[in-house]
């Protein structure tokens, strides 16, 4: 089955830097590229258990004459043949309803603020939103391309860290790229998070996939962080807790996304992972 990737285009130099990112995304997994040139600052996506609507800033509508020809000149600059999507069903007149049948979405950190608060500890409340409902993993982009050409997945022994490995071994597959799994400890040991890898049955894919498991036993989980790859594609489980569980992805990923400066492959509680991917 072929690999959809969705991306909202933004016609300026911070969204050529995002479509950048979407296309090496594709280029590496051999993917097939959606582009959508919004025409109106609101839609709407049918998630499964829930309906986001999506305000983009005003800066999504810009030049519009030429958003189309410079999306698709980019991405067939790599080779890409992208698919333009263009809404057939509208929820209200200026309101488009977008399909979510995707495999993958790029963002950047934020859609519906002004480009000026995008930056490392702020992830908008409308991306948020699709990472929490959509069955597909959400790509944050940097504001800047750069190539990674490496995995990073966080595993701290919950179910979505048990969703980000699995993706993990599947990216590894689809990219050839090396596989590399962090895990702050804290108070426990390494036998712990092997115990919950054995008890998941991937324990002999976790042996032949991943290249290096760093546990980190001691000291403070952000300056662990360190020891990241800076061309690392970091994959990690987001879900929150209690009466915050809309705002907050949970405090160790909220700690990564407002620390590490590379990309970050979402995952949310919606998706459904297997470790044939």
């Amino acid at each position: 089955m072929e690999i959809q990737v969705f991306h909202i285009f933004r016609n300026n130099a911070l969204g050529r830097e995002t479509l950048l990112q979407s296309i090496y995304f594709s280029v590496q997994t051999n993917a097939n590229l959606s582009v959508y040139v919004p025409e109106h600052t609101k839609f709407l996506m049918y998630f499964e258990n829930d309906v986001v609507q999506v305000d983009l800033d005003s800066s999504y509508l810009t030049q519009p004459e030429t958003a189309v020809e410079r999306a698709m000149a980019l991405a067939e600059a790599d080779g890409l043949v992208p698919r333009r999507v263009v809404p057939q069903a509208f929820t209200a007149s200026t309101l488009p309803d977008i399909p979510v049948n995707f495999d993958f979405m790029t963002c950047p950190r934020t859609v519906s603020d002004l480009s000026s608060k995008i930056g490392l500890g702020y992830i908008g409340p409308r991306v948020r939103r699709i990472v929490k409902c959509a069955r597909f993993p959400v790509l944050i982009a940097t504001p800047v391309f750069k190539p990674w050409t490496r995995l990073a997945v966080f595993f701290g022994g919950s179910v979505n860290g048990v969703k980000a490995l699995k993706l993990g071994f599947r990216m590894a597959r689809m990219t050839g790229m090396p596989l590399h799994v962090f895990t702050q400890a804290d108070e426990k040991d390494k036998a712990y998070f092997q115990d919950i890898i054995d008890q998941e049955g991937i324990a002999d894919t976790f042996e032949k996939q991943v290249d290096t498991w760093d546990v980190f036993t001691s000291g403070k989980f952000e300056d662990n962080l360190y020891a990241v790859p800076h061309d690392a594609l970091c994959i990690v489980g987001a879900y929150g807790h209690g009466v915050i569980k809309d705002i907050l992805f949970g405090s160790m990923v909220e700690r990564i996304q407002a620390t590490l400066p590379n990309p970050l492959m979402m995952v949310g509680p919606n998706y459904a992972a297997s470790v044939g991917g």
